[in-house]
């Protein structure tokens, strides 16, 4: 049966188009109940009439049909196997779908699963079941009425179905689930069975404790008398004010060392606008999409140089948390008349919430069964959360996940609902766990549909392989990775030419060749966009069978690779290049340690060596060369555990140490790379995949500027070459840590790296500021970077030995591919850093450990320390904030100078990058949130500093918390060696 669907559409000039579509209506589409012999079903008979469900609000078998909201509020519940046999129309996942992407993915995920029984009907295009839109009805209304109407079919038909077979059992029925009160009036008046989520969720008899996961949609009506915070423009008022600049738009950044404090990017403006006290904060969660009222000039400020956290705020008085507030309204007030102001606002409203799930613990109550709990998140730049649930004391001690629903203006808190359990306080998976979750990083199982495309084993290369690729098995390749490398990406090889010159090939795994477009193994592999590293752990980007067998290029196997070859004189002038598919072996996989050995011993004559000797001595000239046109030399504090095999927990710390062979591999890679962006762009302008590396603004490089000039150094930063040589004059014959520190400072000074594609910036954005490239792309690891993949197949499209494809070539695609790699990229090296912090509080529990370090940053009340044995970072607090007993000196008091920045108490005076000695320890006696604690031994201050008897405390105190027993026999077993 054919119809017509009719619709008007407004153009961008104003037009209105009449369009009429054809619209085909269907009468052999079934019903999905086995309890229909009727309908033909084939095999997908999904509402099974076994599966029953306990409820207090019917009592009888049932089905279920959702509305569109609750699906999306209440995805959480309906994750969870107590929902059973559910109906969902095609009016309503097509609503989902465009409303929220992620509610559709994990609402495809539960279909999917046919243990659940969820049976997607397409009542849309059944006969019996289409409604056409009446004169005058918004979509909105059509849509409820057509999900009424289906659901009064859906009963009758299952009904007529039951009374066919003459079934003796209790008939089952057919329940619309709805939050919608209008839409539930009309349901009754229908004759339709109706009920809202919360009631049919709180009377499930065999799940109590699924009414925890509901998620309080309804505000109540809030008292404006008692509000905390401003009220939110509405939508249309936010439209209105940013079409006529009076409101900014922007991402909000909750700022990590002040709860108070946070900015807003804002494009057109050089600083991002800065956001002072609770009211201004105005309850906008980090990664918010807000609106903006920009202040007058007048009352601009600068960041408040304060350290607050709110987490220590926990058993304080809102009183005492005011204060806290008035004293940082108070210097912000102080801070206003110097002179270098920035842009600084309120949040108006909020445009896109940044809906996402929180990671943390319950704070302990102080009233027997109570309901109401406080969360307290992992992410110190996410506010507490109230949430109500009845398994309290169940959760006590475990990490647990949290989403937030809404944040009333009368509450100093958002409020939420819970969502699941990871496992138990300080247990390494469950922490580990908590860092996946927290920076968003995909790492469930792979699937079937993913693992169907990998190649069948044994694999073997076939004689088309051998004849549709170079043969480069007879060079003397060897790969040079760090110790314990299984996912080895890169080979490299040099050999002299019979003309005097070097041939130097970089050999990069043919990751591509095994991963095809538009496969489900390349889907997940764009989604998931980079492998990510944490400590004794890695979350590969594709399955193992590559990452660590097929595509690492391992010693003594054959293996596919792209190879990069070039000639080159003895000076590292390229004199040619070309680019093929190849067939390797590689002679040798070595570690740095090892190729570093072969290089230094000159009585190692063989090719490898002789090969590494000409790489090592070309590779220094062409840094050389880089150096000298401006690319910087940047420095972080990177560290590496020993970890115990059993325990998974850190045995030894120690810092990574950095040899020739790793400047070596990092320049042919670089060049590798260069080579290869000039040779795509060339092919491709529009369409090539690259990574630039934007110049930060000169407002970026002013705590450099300053915390150098403290110390007696200038340094410029009106172009990367005058950077590059004042960080290189930074240099203190006393202090051998200074530069290493002034470079660290200058890296946190620097914009992230991005990728983009060539057609949609001007070429003078393509440079890449750190290494003064004007071009630069990735193409050196496939394995464990998706963009490589991409840019492989541009190349392999360049010189014949593959083809284009339609999604290659889309440059709006390939745009929004950019926008994922950057996040995937920036939240794996988040994870990876939250990982050696982790590791770092598990070699510290049980016990106290004295540190060299230096200061970092002199803040108002505290120091912040910088420890380069574990490259950690951590605060000394010093003179406690008016109205906050937190930190009190009994009696010391510390003076900030705010012209230089320097904290002073008695004749002990703290500048930046002074050296100190400080006492690192975990404290325990909070078991929801333990905290590294740094603790002042050197320079001594009597009152402040860690005093000589505390030894025997501390280490008193560590024995009442022992490390796990298997720790203590592999320390015995270490012992006993030494």
């Amino acid at each position: 049966m054919q119809t017509t669907r009719e619709f008007t559409l407004k153009t961008k000039r104003g037009n209105i188009l009449k369009i009429v579509r054809e619209h085909y209506l269907r009468t052999d589409l079934g019903c999905g109940s086995d309890l229909c012999k009727q309908c033909a079903h084939g095999d997908n008979v999904v509402l099974q009439s076994d599966r029953k469900v306990k409820s207090e609000l019917f009592s009888f078998p049932h089905y279920l049909v959702l509305d569109t909201n609750v699906i999306l509020h209440q995805i959480d519940v309906l994750e969870e196997d107590a929902i059973r046999n559910v109906i969902i129309l095609t009016t309503v996942l097509n609503e989902v779908k465009h409303r929220s992407s992620a509610a559709y993915k994990r609402l495809l995920d539960i279909i999917q699963d046919k243990s659940r029984g969820f049976y997607v009907f397409v009542n849309e295009h059944h006969r019996d079941t289409y409604v056409e839109r009446k004169p005058g009805e918004s979509s909105n209304d059509r849509n409820d009425r057509a999900i009424r109407f289906a659901t009064n079919w859906y009963d009758a038909h299952l009904l007529m179905a039951q009374e066919r077979n003459s079934s003796k059992n209790e008939a089952t029925r057919v329940v619309l689930l709805t939050d919608d009160a209008i839409n539930m009036q009309y349901a009754e008046k229908d004759g339709i069975l109706v009920a809202n989520m919360y009631d049919y969720t709180k009377g499930l008899t065999d799940h109590p404790m699924l009414i925890d996961k509901y998620a309080q949609k309804d505000i109540e009506k809030e008292n404006t008398s008692h509000a905390i915070y401003p009220s939110h423009l509405s939508a249309n008022e936010i439209l209105t004010g940013i079409r006529n600049r009076r409101l900014l738009q922007g991402a909000f950044q909750a700022c990590r060392e002040n709860f108070l404090e946070g900015t807003v990017t804002v494009e057109g403006y050089e600083k991002p606008i800065l956001i002072q006290s609770r009211e201004s904060l105005n309850r906008a969660v980090d990664g918010d999409i807000v609106a903006i009222e920009l202040l007058p000039e007048e009352q601009w400020s600068v960041p408040s140089e304060i350290v607050l956290e709110e987490t220590e705020l926990d058993e304080q008085s809102d009183q005492t948390s005011d204060g806290i507030n008035k004293t940082l309204t108070a210097v912000i007030a102080t801070a206003a008349i110097k002179s270098n102001k920035q842009p600084t606002g309120k949040i108006a409203g909020i445009i896109v919430r940044k809906r996402r799930q929180y990671c943390g613990v319950l704070q302990p109550s102080l009233l027997a069964n109570a309901t109401r709990h406080i969360f307290i998140p992992a992410d110190r730049k996410i506010p507490r959360v109230r949430i109500e649930t009845r398994q309290a004391e169940k959760l006590t001690n475990q990490r647990i996940v949290v989403t937030i629903d809404s944040w009333p203006r009368t509450s100093r808190y958002p409020h939420g609902h819970f969502v699941r359990s990871l496992g138990p306080l300080g247990d390494v998976e469950t922490e580990n766990e908590v860092i996946l979750l927290e920076h968003d990083v995909p790492h469930s199982k792979f699937s079937e549909e993913v693992l169907n495309c990998l190649p069948k084993m044994p694999w073997i290369i076939t004689p088309e392989d051998y004849a549709a690729r170079v043969d480069l098995r007879d060079v003397n390749i060897c790969s040079v990775d760090p110790p314990g490398c299984t996912d080895i990406d890169d080979a490299l090889h040099c050999r002299e030419l019979l003309n005097g010159n070097l041939e130097v090939g970089v050999h990069i795994a043919d990751v591509s060749h095994f991963i095809r477009p538009g496969t489900a193994l390349d889907k997940e592999a764009a989604s998931r966009g980079t492998t990510v590293y944490l400590v004794g752990k890695r979350i590969d980007m594709v399955p193992e069978l590559l990452s660590s067998n097929l595509c690492s290029l391992v010693g003594e196997q054959e293996r596919f690779a792209f190879s990069c070859i070039w000639e080159m004189d003895t000076e590292a002038n390229i004199l040619s290049k070309r680019f093929h598919k190849s067939v390797i072996k590689s002679k040798a996989a070595l570690t740095y340690e090892q190729a570093q050995i072969l290089i230094d011993d000159s009585s190692q004559v063989g090719e490898i060596a002789t090969s590494l000797r000409h790489l090592n001595k070309l590779a220094k000239i062409l840094k050389k060369k880089r150096m000298d046109n401006g690319a910087l030399v940047l420095a972080s504090p990177e560290i590496r555990f020993q970890v115990d095999s059993e325990t998974h927990e850190p045995l030894e710390v120690e810092a990574k140490q950095l040899r020739d062979t790793n400047s070596m591999v990092e320049e042919f890679m670089l060049l590798a790379n260069i080579t290869v962006a000039e040779h795509i762009l060339s092919e491709f302008p529009e369409c090539a995949l690259l990574r630039r590396h934007p110049r930060p603004p000169p407002a970026n490089f002013d705590p450099l500027v300053k915390a150098a000039q403290n110390q007696g150094f200038e340094v410029k930063v009106d172009s990367g070459f005058e950077l590059a040589t004042s960080l290189d004059t930074c240099v203190k014959p006393t202090n051998a840590y200074f530069n290493i520190m002034i470079r660290i400072l200058a890296t946190r000074c620097m914009m992230q790296a991005l990728y983009f594609i060539s057609g949609t910036l001007q070429k003078d954005q393509y440079f890449h500021y750190g290494l003064a490239a004007p071009i630069y792309t990735h193409f050196t690891s496939p394995i464990r970077r998706y963009s490589d993949i991409i840019v492989h197949r541009l190349l392999a499209a360049c010189i014949g030995a593959d083809s284009t494809y339609t999604e290659l070539l889309d440059k709006q695609r390939n745009e929004e591919l950019c926008h994922n790699l950057n996040y995937r990229h920036k939240m794996a090296q988040y994870a990876s850093r939250a990982s050696v912090a982790l590791n770092t509080h598990l070699f510290f529990r049980g016990k106290a450990q004295d540190e060299e370090g230096y200061v970092l940053f002199v803040r108002k009340n505290a120091l912040q320390v910088l420890i380069p044995k574990f490259g950690l970072e951590g605060t000394i607090y010093l003179n406690s904030l008016k109205d906050d007993t937190r930190n009190a000196t009994d009696g010391v008091v510390f003076t900030f100078n705010e012209e230089n920045y320097t904290q002073r108490c008695e004749d002990v005076e703290f500048h930046a990058f002074d050296a100190v000695t400080v006492r690192l320890s975990l404290d325990s006696t909070n078991v929801q949130h333990e905290k590294l604690i740094f603790r002042l031994v050197k320079p001594y201050i009597k009152g402040f500093s860690v005093e000589l008897n505390e030894n025997i405390q501390e280490n008193e105190s560590s024995l009442a918390n022992p490390p796990p027993q298997k720790r203590i026999k592999k320390l015995k077993k270490r012992n006993k060696r030494n």
